[in-house]
């Protein structure tokens, strides 16, 4: 959730950084190009993503503590960007673990997702959190088969929507990979 304690913002793109203690960062695009935009992530790694247009996105901080360089860009021509707006903001995580337990833009659920409520179902009464991967594992395996059309067509910024892959019952192996994570991560 962006909730605008912490922002860096233009006429072009806000960066909120209200929650880095939780391992994430939101990112929103407001600027008036129609070419792709794209934000990219360092610590010791630099993680690239692309970015929808108008449309808050949580965009994880996954290298622990540290100095996260945030940047947005706006395609200008080609492979050419051109910087939007950026951010260094210092990271102090609570739990090393926040950003792989949170939604984000790969594994994008709330809590009305039908994805939630199964995970809940699924899940109910279960302690042991090996006992609820491995339910929640048996669900996914059981109850969507592999789209090889879809696998033969997918094309690069592809992003799973969890509830689409539930109620069409097949999905590639981002989609597998997104559902189960979505799950789990609710519980």
């Amino acid at each position: 959730k962006a909730s605008g304690k912490n922002v860096k913002k233009n006429q072009k793109a806000t960066i909120d950084y209200s929650n880095t203690k939780d391992g994430y960062v939101m990112v929103k695009y407001t600027g008036n190009s129609n070419k792709k935009i794209k934000v990219q992530i360092k610590n010791n790694i630099t993680y690239t993503y692309n970015l929808p247009k108008n449309k808050w996105t949580a965009l994880p901080l996954t290298d622990g503590n540290g100095t996260y360089s945030i940047k947005v860009y706006e395609n200008v021509t080609g492979t050419k960007y051109a910087l939007a707006t950026s951010l260094d903001t210092k990271v102090s995580l609570k739990d090393q673990f926040a950003p792989f337990i949170r939604p984000n833009q790969y594994v994008d659920y709330s809590a009305s997702s039908k994805a939630v409520a199964k995970a809940a179902e699924l899940t109910k009464g279960i302690k042991d959190p090996l006992k609820k991967v491995e339910v929640v594992y048996n669900y996914v395996i059981k109850n969507i088969s592999y789209d090889s059309k879809k696998a033969a067509s997918v094309k690069s910024g592809y992003l799973p929507v969890l509830d689409n892959v539930m109620k069409e019952k097949k999905g590639i192996c981002f989609d597998y990979a997104s559902l189960m994570t979505g799950m789990l991560r609710s519980q």
